[in-house]
């Protein structure tokens, strides 16, 4: 793996998505464990996408109008719902909760997760297309060697969606408590989901 694989890396999941915000919400509003967990969910939301590009399902996924359509508009839907929730406070944004409730949080918490990174196809297609910038489809072993560079992209995800979580449970004592201060940033979060489905709704196959 050279250093060309990790800047990438470090860039593409660098760069505000879906997930990153799912986990700067749960961060914010429910504190530093929970944040984590959400940066544990979007890790693992992206290793169906290695499994489909690793088997060519991909390159179907590509090909295949439908297939692509079907999935990108489940990812449109449910990132308009997350927008509903975070403009309203409730699911991700929700307030912090009682120590009995914590444990089916944690789970929600990492479903969400999951289903911001699993529902968008443009990860299978950067998989896709990502993999064999560094490593040669037609060598020896090859689908092994994508297959490690994909665990370690997943590892990158993971730490940098980990610093956003933890950075956005340090900022978590400034707005807790405070109705008005969240209600605003519950707006910020609703329309900034609105605005990467919109994104994701105009993305051509």
């Amino acid at each position: 793996m050279g250093l060309d694989f990790w800047i990438t890396s470090f860039v593409v999941t660098a760069t505000p998505g879906s997930g990153a915000l799912f986990t700067i919400a749960a961060g914010l509003s429910r504190g530093v464990r929970m944040g984590q967990l959400a940066a544990v969910g979007c890790a693992l939301g992206a290793l169906p996408h290695l499994v489909l590009a690793l088997s060519g399902t991909a390159a179907v996924l590509a090909a295949s109008p439908v297939a692509f359509e079907v999935m990108k508009w489940l990812g449109v839907g449910y990132l308009l719902y997350m927008a509903w929730g975070t403009w309203h406070q409730r699911g991700v944004l929700a307030p912090g909760l009682e120590d009995g409730e914590r444990s089916s949080s944690a789970g929600r918490t990492i479903g969400g997760a999951v289903l911001v990174n699993l529902l968008n196809p443009k990860l299978t297609l950067f998989f896709f297309v990502f993999l064999p910038m560094f490593v040669d489809p037609a060598s020896p072993g090859a689908t092994v060697r994508m297959a490690m560079l994909g665990a370690a992209f997943m590892v990158v995800t993971l730490v940098v969606f980990g610093i956003y979580g933890a950075c956005a449970a340090w900022l978590r004592s400034y707005v807790v408590g405070k109705p008005g201060v969240m209600g605003r940033i519950g707006q910020v979060f609703g329309l900034s989901f609105v605005a990467l489905a919109m994104l994701l709704a105009f993305t051509p196959r």
